[in-house]
């Protein structure tokens, strides 16, 4: 069985194989066409956006999405930490249980 090695190559040795077949379509695969995703969107209240914008200008953040990224972000990784409590303790409780 044949165990192939990578050489990693440097950034200049890249550059002159790119160069080298700069003009040789047959060297290169075809386009590939990739759509940017859209922004997934949530619909909030006037009133939500209005009371979030004053919590981000109090927080000193660029903008309400990067406050909003870093409340949900925060949250979420409370709710993990939650969540891995409980199962730690319902492991602890069944392993009492088990004969």
């Amino acid at each position: 069985m044949k165990t192939r090695t990578k050489t990693k190559l440097s950034q200049e040795a890249i550059d002159k194989i790119v160069v080298a077949q700069a003009d040789d379509d047959t060297a290169w695969t075809p386009p590939v066409h990739i759509r940017k995703a859209k922004a997934a969107t949530v619909p909030f209240s006037a009133d939500l956006v209005a009371r979030a914008a004053f919590f981000a200008r109090l927080h000193r953040e660029a903008s309400v999405e990067a406050w909003l990224k870093r409340v949900i972000q925060e949250r979420i990784d409370l709710e993990e930490a939650a969540f891995a409590g409980v199962k730690r303790e319902l492991r602890a409780k069944n392993s009492e249980t088990q004969p």
